[in-house]
């Protein structure tokens, strides 16, 4: 079983996908994650984030693994665990733009769907995992919530991070990102005309992990039969 889980940032995408991911029994896949890996890289050469040539041979050296529980996943970047250092605002601002680089998005849906098609399953979370990615996956969720909520869970994440940041900032880069994701002209953030639209903004977190539970367990169900 292939659960894809797509979504604006800051929508509970990886929270809930790693519970899914350990619930079931399946590999979890965070396909941010590896956008954050090439994005740190990048930062860490002092690359021109324009040099887009560069950019694309980075992102194909590079060797991106990801081990571990769901809850405790680690991302790895040429054997070197970097899973504290990519969960910074900076890493993330420039994953997105890493994230717009066509043949960037070639390179690791590649190997996003080679890792995805081991094994019994798994869950997957990103932004085109059920348009682009895995189009045909059992189930497609699509997490959504308003800006301002978004914006004050990552907030707070960041201050328990220990984190540097304002609400205001982290709002605009919340929109900022929103635009960037979904005016990309290569696979950019929508929703696949078959999945199924949660609405996270007035919900927490057991509420909607109970919801798309009971819709998973449905459609194993159906698949048993």
């Amino acid at each position: 079983m292939i659960i894809a889980i797509d979504g604006p940032s800051g929508a509970g995408k990886s929270t809930l996908g790693k519970m899914l991911a350990k619930k079931l029994g399946l590999l979890y896949l965070d396909t941010g994650a590896m956008y954050r890996a090439v994005a740190f890289a990048i930062l860490e050469k002092g690359l021109d984030i324009k040099d887009h040539e560069a950019i694309i041979k980075t992102a194909s050296e590079s060797e991106i693994e990801l081990s571990g529980e769901p809850e405790s996943l680690h991302i790895f970047l040429n054997g070197r665990d970097i899973s504290g250092e990519i969960r910074t605002n900076e890493v993330g601002q420039t994953a997105s733009i890493v994230s717009t680089i066509s043949e960037v998005r070639r390179i690791l849906v590649k190997r996003q769907q080679e890792l995805g098609q081991r094994g019994a399953g798994c869950v997957l979370d990103g932004r085109d995992i059920g348009t682009v990615v895995f189009p045909n996956a059992d189930i497609k969720f699509y997490l959504d919530a308003k800006a301002e909520a978004r914006a004050r869970r990552r907030y707070e994440e960041d201050l328990q991070r220990g984190l540097d940041v304002t609400y205001e900032k982290t709002l605009e880069e919340i929109n900022l990102r929103d635009k960037r994701d979904k005016t990309r002209a290569d696979s950019p953030l929508s929703v696949a005309s078959d999945a199924i639209l949660v609405d996270t903004s007035e919900l927490n977190t057991a509420e909607v992990f109970a919801k798309m539970l009971e819709i998973v367990e449905g459609k194993k169900s159906l698949i048993a039969t």
